[in-house]
């Protein structure tokens, strides 16, 4: 089994209190964590703000020798079809060769924080991975506050993780954005997981569960 390295200093690490990069920092820091040979570095938000913008247009002029490049971004807006959604868009074309998307896992927050139903929910997570994947991007898929999600409604957390994985993304990432989940409950919902979503499932390719310190 081989373990990958995820980094998010680049994107979860600048918001610390009194953090804030150029983006000649974030080049310079990209080439250092590419040279200790981090798999993956989360360069940030390009749908978000100019500076992570520029940053990818100028990172792709880098000669990474080991690290994968990846842009970060979440499910597109309800209210947008996937093809004319901003910050879907900006994500395709960071040119990176992988994509971090975030969707809701959680149905306490799909109701308050996105104000739509559940299944409506399944549709911006389904739609997004499947159009970054039909862009040539490998894809990550963050399941926000995935065990917060998992104790209140463990069908409906299953449900979001099954819809990205049949959209075909490669990897799932229970993200314990609230951190503290047990030890003993943990392994629990992990079996369940691998159970839900590996029944009768033959591929080889199979996308990997990772559970990472609590982002995103």
């Amino acid at each position: 089994m081989k373990i990958h390295t995820f980094d998010t200093t680049l994107r979860d690490g600048t918001q610390g209190e009194s953090i804030s990069f150029s983006v000649d920092d974030k080049l310079i820091i990209t080439q250092k964590l590419d040279e200790l040979g981090i798999d993956y570095i989360e360069g940030g938000w390009p749908g978000s703000n100019p500076k992570d913008q520029e940053f990818f247009k100028r990172a792709a002029e880098l000669t990474l020798h080991h690290s994968r490049l990846t842009a970060f971004g979440s499910t597109r807006f309800a209210k947008n079809p996937v093809h004319e959604d901003r910050n879907v868009r900006a994500l395709v074309e960071a040119g990176t060769p992988v994509v971090s998307i975030f969707g809701k896992t959680w149905d306490l927050h799909v109701k308050r924080a996105l104000g739509i139903s559940n299944d409506e929910n399944l549709v911006l997570i389904s739609e997004t991975v499947r159009y970054i994947k039909d862009h040539g991007k490998e894809v990550v898929y963050d399941a926000e506050h995935f065990f917060d999600g998992y104790i209140a409604n463990p069908d409906y957390a299953l449900r979001t993780l099954e819809a990205a994985h049949q959209a075909g993304a490669d990897v799932l990432c229970l993200c314990d954005t609230n951190g503290g989940t047990v030890t003993p409950r943990l392994v629990e919902m992990l079996a369940e997981v691998r159970r839900r979503l590996h029944a009768g499932e033959h591929r080889p390719n199979a996308a990997p569960v990772a559970v990472p310190s609590p982002r995103p």
